[in-house]
């Protein structure tokens, strides 16, 4: 009787995981969004300065700008991975967080696909606005990964996130001919978008398991 027993209590506590949503977000994804999001960020509004004429640095150091806000992103995304693999893989949680963890890594998969493409299509047709509908689609599939986090989550902030992300990507997708406009879409999308939906994962991350 103890068997059966054990095995519907395990059965129950499975089905609870899934509907409750509990478990913590990985170190990775927190720290890609937040430290993506401010970084890439301050780079837009680095380009907004060259715009409007504030900033006039040589073309040497505007190129070690750029390359170093990649390299900085790169450097904090290594130490997350690293730490998430000291913690012994926090994604290996319920099923929502596990499915939340999957369909974040498939987003990522699919944006590597888009930033090949539309690359390729902008050097190959000599045209740099084909490459700016590069970014409506990432903040198209970003909206569609949290949106399927609210379904799982339930979680308003989730559902913002997704809204915001779905009107980013068709107002940057309508703006490729505006400079500035595009720009100010992109700079105030990468800090409301992704540094701060970052920083409430990175918070729970850090924060004892008691859900997301």
């Amino acid at each position: 009787m103890s068997e059966p027993r054990a095995s519907a209590e395990a059965d129950l506590a499975f089905l609870r995981s899934i509907v409750e949503g509990g478990g913590r977000p990985p170190m990775t994804l927190a720290v890609c969004y937040l430290a993506g999001g401010l970084l890439y960020g301050l780079q837009c509004l680095f380009h907004v300065g060259q715009a409007v004429g504030l900033i006039r640095w040589p073309d040497l150091a505007n190129l070690v700008f750029v390359v170093g806000i990649s390299l900085t992103f790169l450097s904090i995304l290594a130490w997350a991975i690293l730490k998430d693999r000291k913690d012994g893989g926090q994604n290996r949680g319920p099923m929502a967080s596990r499915s939340l963890n999957a369909a974040f890594s498939a987003t990522g998969m699919a944006n590597l696909a888009v930033l090949i493409v539309f690359g390729v299509g902008a050097i190959r047709d000599q045209d740099f606005a084909v490459w700016l509908y590069y970014a409506a689609i990432v903040f198209a599939l970003q909206a569609a990964a949290w949106y399927m986090a609210w379904t799982l989550k339930k979680k308003g902030w989730m559902l913002a996130t997704a809204l915001g992300g779905w009107v980013t990507a068709v107002a940057l997708g309508v703006t490729v001919r505006e400079p500035m406009i595009y720009l100010g879409i992109c700079t105030v999308a990468l800090f409301l978008l992704f540094a701060l939906p970052g920083w409430v994962l990175f918070r729970d991350a850090r924060a004892a398991p008691k859900g997301v």
